[in-house]
């Protein structure tokens, strides 16, 4: 092996040549390792994010197939009555909100028109309680002690916190004490 003599000079430059390519590697791998952890997710995350979980709803009443569906997000009420077989001949489907969005777990309730005593249907009296994750303004603003503000408070809180769970939830509703709250419990139904 031929003997290769390399000067001082040289031998510093190669030494500093040396480090800042170490150097410009260990950047080079300590950024690749975060930046993969950070903006690259592990492939069940992007299916998640890619597909969102179907929200599930219970259609009961004046439908052609009551049940549990399966509905994509941003789904409406309308959606959910038109997979249930649509509205039957006796339902009031002017007591349902069919055009309220959909929470996962809600139980849309289409109403039969109430029947007066010469048998002809009537529009006006009310069957059952007040739904109030598919109510109106107006079927809220028709309840005791509660005007149209409190009714749109109501519809306010259901757009921002989703479907009531219980009757309980009306109480951090400003307008609607404990005693309010007693008188409506009666009337009204998650």
């Amino acid at each position: 092996m031929p003997d290769v003599q390399l000067s001082r000079r040289a031998l510093v430059l190669g030494a500093i040549a040396l480090a800042l390519a170490l150097t410009l590697a260990a950047r080079v791998h300590r950024h690749s390792g975060t930046s993969s952890a950070v903006s690259t997710p592990a492939p069940a995350a992007r299916v998640a994010a890619a597909a969102p979980a179907p929200l599930v709803v219970d259609v009961v009443g004046a439908v052609r197939r009551p049940g549990l569906y399966r509905l994509a997000q941003g789904a409406r009420v309308a959606d959910a009555v038109a997979r249930a077989g649509g509205a039957t001949r006796k339902a009031d489907l002017a007591l349902v909100n069919l055009a309220a969005p959909l929470a996962d777990g809600t139980q849309i309730v289409v109403p039969a028109r109430a029947v007066v005593a010469g048998g002809a249907p009537s529009a006006a009296a009310p069957s059952g309680p007040v739904h109030l994750n598919t109510a109106t303004l107006d079927q809220l603003d028709a309840l005791p002690g509660v005007g149209p503000v409190t009714a749109q408070k109501i519809l306010d809180y259901r757009q921002q916190h989703g479907a009531f769970a219980s009757v309980d939830e009306l109480d951090a509703i400003p307008g609607i004490g404990p005693a309010r709250l007693e008188t409506l419990r009666k009337l009204v139904a998650p």
